[in-house]
């Protein structure tokens, strides 16, 4: 009782079983009913023709009335007897009165002798002027015949229907612990080690194929995110090993052959510049660490994004002019958005910082922002080095850095973080050839009042 599967096949089988059941039932119950009520209902216009008879035409047309029924009409099952105030039969088709008749007008189920035929009847009884006891029933053999051939046919089709639960089940269960168990099998494979291991899919398109594709969705992400985990850890480790060792380096060259106070506090503070490189990278990946947790989105709030573009726009001019840059800003403002004011305005600084370092003097840099469908775009276009096809896709991983950039100051994590930036706002972040030079677009959903 311990697997799941069989739990679940004895529920369905118990499940069909008392619906078979419960079928069967209302079959018999609503087949006897109507048997009844049409025997009830034959004696009672029965019933009320005779009496009419009786009123109209008295004793001898009742007689009459009497004998044209049982002999005119053919029917086995009818039942007739008129009998005096003494207790003597008049006329009718029964060697005796029934014994127990003690009422008019309730129903009455009793044995019958017909000559040598014994019966089980329907009866109901009306007392005439004079005296006279009028009884009419009809014979219930035929009755109790499509009684046991009903039961016989009800026990058959439970029995079928009890078969073929249990073959459902069986089937079920088996369907089940196949599905179960490759999920099981897969599950167990990765957690040995092998990540790659991948729930099958049948192809049908039904329940147990969305399950395993949400699974292998689920995999994969988990995959790329220890690929992540192992590819900043060696980034992490190479990278920042330099720096550290430079700054043991000047502080050891320092103890030794530092002169004066002078020497020694210069190098201290090249030490301290490196360790502070350090602590800005660490602080960086604990921000994109905390945007991709989505813990940022407690702060969302809508706004205009049209006057924090421009805003930008004057403080990066200033900063273009100085490196023979030209900005061509084109901001189509109102850009309702709803989220965080200061990460959407990092991650654009990030895009400017990049194009301005990487775009070769005298060249322009495209800064533009637009309404299109429903969606906010920031365009940031240079005409730098760019980033190799190849590359791209890599582009937004932390510590990347592509060929053109290798000698360039930075850490690789600025694109990181302007990816995780526009998925915590449902956006994207999309790098393209600029012919030369690269093309970035921000893609945010426009915020919609009401």
């Amino acid at each position: 009782m311990r697997s799941a599967s069989l739990r679940f096949a004895l529920i369905y089988s118990l499940v069909f079983g008392l619906s078979a059941i419960a079928l069967a039932g209302i079959l018999w119950f609503s087949t006897l009913s109507l048997l009844q009520r049409q025997a009830e209902r034959s004696i009672s216009d029965m019933l009320t023709v005779l009496m009419d008879a009786n009123q109209k035409g008295g004793l001898p047309q009742l007689e009459s009335a009497i004998r044209y029924r049982l002999t005119g009409l053919a029917d086995p099952e009818i039942i007739i007897v008129l009998r005096d105030p003494a207790g003597r039969i008049i006329t009718g088709n029964l060697d005796q009165w029934p014994g127990g008749l003690t009422q008019d007008g309730v129903w009455y189920q009793l044995p019958v002798s017909r000559g040598w035929a014994h019966s089980t009847a329907l009866l109901e009884t009306a007392t005439l002027p004079g005296g006279l006891r009028l009884l009419v029933g009809r014979d219930l053999t035929a009755a109790a015949e499509l009684r046991v051939v009903l039961r016989d046919g009800l026990i058959l089709a439970a029995s079928l229907m009890t078969a073929l639960g249990i073959l459902g089940a069986i089937f079920v269960r088996s369907l089940f612990r196949r599905a179960i168990r490759d999920i099981s099998v897969t599950t167990a494979a990765i957690s040995q080690g092998d990540i790659n291991r991948r729930v099958a899919i049948s192809g049908v398109g039904d329940e147990f194929d969305e399950l395993a594709v949400t699974i292998n969705d689920m995999l994969e992400r988990i995959a790329r995110l220890m690929d992540g985990v192992r590819h900043v850890s060696n980034a992490i480790a190479h990278d920042l090993r330099t720096p550290v060792t430079r700054a043991r380096a000047r502080l050891e060259d320092a103890a030794l052959h530092a002169t004066t106070r002078e020497e020694m506090q210069a190098a201290i503070d090249r030490a301290t510049a490196e360790l502070d490189g350090i602590v800005a990278v660490f602080e960086a990946l604990l921000r994109i660490s905390e945007i991709e947790a989505g813990s940022r989105r407690a702060a969302f709030t809508p706004f205009d994004l049209a006057p924090v573009l421009q805003d930008l726009d004057e403080l990066y001019r200033a900063v273009a002019e100085d490196k023979d840059l030209v900005l061509n800003t084109r901001i189509a403002g109102p850009l309702p958005i709803l989220g965080d004011r200061e990460l959407i305005q990092q991650a654009v600084v990030n895009l400017l910082d990049n194009a301005i370092k990487f775009s070769p003097p005298l060249t322009m840099i495209l800064f533009k922002a637009r309404l299109s469908d429903g969606v906010v775009q920031i365009i940031i276009a240079d005409h730098g080095p760019g980033i190799a096809e190849e590359d791209r896709a890599r582009a937004t991983e932390r510590f990347f850095r592509a060929e053109a950039a290798r000698n360039t100051a930075g850490s690789g994590l600025g694109l990181a973080l302007v990816a995780a930036v526009a998925q915590l706002h449902n956006g994207t972040l999309h790098l393209q050839d600029n012919h030369p030079g690269l093309r970035a677009v921000i893609s945010i959903p426009a915020h919609v009042d009401g």
